[in-house]
């Protein structure tokens, strides 16, 4: 799961992100998702580009990367 998280989620056009701490808001025009990420995530937008980043490399951790991702 450590490849997919790694990949960074391209923000197009029209689509708006707000994180508020480990709350994430995706909006577009096909509609909303809101997501809370695990507390051992971190989500950042840059550059047009959503990236979530993990705290270990411990097992746990790379599984939730990949499936943090993956959700978003």
């Amino acid at each position: 799961m450590s490849r997919i998280g790694k990949l960074p989620v391209g923000v197009p056009s029209g689509v708006d992100v707000k994180l508020d701490g480990a709350h994430v808001v995706v909006k577009g025009p096909k509609g909303q998702l809101e997501l809370d990420v695990h507390p051992e995530m971190e989500v950042s937008v840059e550059d047009g580009e959503l990236t979530v980043s993990r705290l270990s490399y411990n097992g746990e951790h790379r599984d939730l990367h990949g499936l943090t991702r993956s959700l978003i």
